[in-house]
């Protein structure tokens, strides 16, 4: 049976990859990439089945990179899923936690840990371009004064050994992962349960706009679980609104909904509709 590939942002070891295994199991093939768009451009052009990327932490905010792909890429939304963040100080096997006095990580993950780097004042936080990536460059170099933060299975893909379990200042530390695929394509994850469906859209600059945008949605009882603006590009002071609504498309007052939207928006397209993630 051909195993899915999963495309995503990050060395071998990343809290997406982990991601990929929550949504599609563990025979996943986990395909990593440098970059964000160019997880969206290997789903454009067939290289991956799916790709995993994260949308939001709780602490962090938003990933903005990432709505522009979704607005810029033709893929849909299939699925989501939200993990639990645990970051630990990794070094290389045989390195005591006595000889550490540098580590790298993301500079996210390195200010998720503020509380654990001011309750050891003699380490200096280096920023790395990836979590997993930190821990593979510790080992590959060789270094003995060095350590890093990221996921439990950096360092077991690595060989290398967890100093300190869970060093992140908030326990509620949780990033939400969306599942694309290409639009056509049958989705890897069942379709079944409460559902959501996330869009985008744009209107004229006057006054009560975006209040007559939402009401439609508001007059049908659809309740919006987020929503989140960024400058429209090539137009200061304008604005794409990014939503995401407990709704599914298969409803007739969903349907109504967007089609009255439609109405009033400037620009719209929606995203994909999915099941709702547990929490």
């Amino acid at each position: 049976m051909k195993r899915v590939r999963a495309g995503f942002q990050g060395e071998l070891g990343a809290f997406s990859q982990a991601a990929a295994k929550q949504l599609l199991g563990e025979g996943v093939k986990p395909i990593p990439y440098e970059r964000f768009d160019l997880v969206f451009r290997a789903l454009v052009n067939g290289d991956v089945d799916a790709a995993v990327i994260p949308i939001e932490n709780t602490l962090h905010g938003s990933v903005i990179e990432n709505y522009d792909h979704f607005l810029n890429f033709d893929v849909k939304i299939v699925g989501e899923t939200k993990l639990r963040i645990v970051h630990n100080l990794i070094a290389p096997a045989g390195v005591k936690w006595s000889a550490i006095r540098r580590v790298f990580s993301h500079p996210v993950a390195l200010n998720q840990c503020l509380d654990f780097f001011a309750a050891n004042g003699h380490l200096e936080k280096t920023t790395f371009y990836d979590t997993a990536g930190s821990v593979k460059m510790v080992v590959e170099q060789g270094l003995t004064d060095a350590a890093a933060i990221a996921s439990s299975m950096a360092a077991e893909i690595y060989g290398a050994r967890i100093l300190k379990k869970g060093i992140e200042d908030d326990r509620q530390n949780f990033t939400r992962f969306f599942l694309a695929q290409r639009p056509g394509d049958k989705p890897l994850l069942p379709q079944a349960g409460e559902k959501k469906t996330s869009l985008v859209f744009t209107t004229r600059n006057t006054p009560g706009a975006l209040f007559r945008a939402l009401s439609a949605f508001a007059l049908r009882d659809l309740s919006l679980e987020k929503i989140e603006s960024r400058p429209l590009r090539g137009k200061p002071w304008e604005y794409l609104f990014y939503v995401d609504v407990l709704a599914d498309l298969t409803d007739e007052k969903t349907k109504r909904a967007l089609g009255h939207l439609e109405e009033l928006a400037d620009f719209l397209k929606v995203f994909g509709c999915y099941p709702k993630a547990k929490s």
